[in-house]
């Protein structure tokens, strides 16, 4: 069966153009012009990708994002008419996969759905994460960093071992630390310094092991891992 796209954006134009382009490469879809509405088709209809506008009625993108990263991974990629950094940032630090700013070519669009989807696919297929020269087996709780025919084991512990596969699973996207702590953290009570606390010693084995450059911190905003 074919992805279900739910196009959430409050423009018939958009929106009928979006789907003629995505039904042209066999995805199905299906819309709507109200944010509280498309939460609602998200429920019930579970759609492999969202593309999401900004400004939508009665819950706006913003708000429809977080409740969407509170019910679990489903792929977003954000619309906005808003060119800013704030606004990049907020997506971003928001858990959106990828992010399109007004006015776009729909075909773009629809080669940046197929990336996240192959992203995404890949992901859940796979016990085995990769990042630039390291591995992270999700089954055997095994990081290993390869250089040529060398490869080297990290020592993580099992925290370490749940933020760095956490953000593994969303390379180059921004985590905020109370994201970190609700994901990798369960149960712990634990705050948004003890994040910081463990990033820190898990950078500095990264970077020991020869995986420099690994670990990004995105000033006011959490921490991002992404191959240099």
């Amino acid at each position: 069966m074919n992805e279900l796209v739910l196009i959430a954006d409050d423009e018939p134009e958009i929106t009928a153009i979006l789907e003629a382009y995505l039904a042209r490469e066999g995805f199905r879809t299906v819309s709507a012009a109200d944010g509280r509405i498309a939460l609602d088709q998200h429920a019930i209809l579970k759609p492999d990708l969202v593309l999401l506008d900004v400004n939508m009625p009665n819950v706006d993108g913003w708000e429809m994002l977080t409740e969407l990263r509170r019910r679990g991974e489903t792929p977003v990629i954000v619309i906005t008419a808003l060119d800013e950094d704030i606004e990049r940032l907020q997506g971003l630090r928001l858990g959106a996969d990828d992010y399109v700013v007004k006015p776009f070519n729909p075909a773009e669009i629809v080669a940046r759905a197929k990336a996240v989807l192959r992203r995404t696919n890949a992901r859940a297929d796979s016990p085995v994460l990769r990042i630039g020269k390291l591995e992270i087996d999700l089954e055997a709780y095994l990081v290993t960093l390869r250089c040529g025919d060398t490869a080297t084991s990290l020592t993580l512990t099992l925290t370490e071992f749940r933020l760095l596969a956490h953000m593994a699973k969303s390379p180059s996207r921004t985590f905020s630390r109370g994201e970190l702590v609700d994901a990798c953290l369960p149960g712990a009570d634990a705050l948004e310094r003890t994040v910081d606390s463990h990033v820190s010693n898990l950078r500095r084995k990264l970077d020991g092991a020869g995986a420099t450059g690994l670990m990004h911190v995105v000033r006011g905003v959490g921490y991002r891992l992404a191959a240099p």
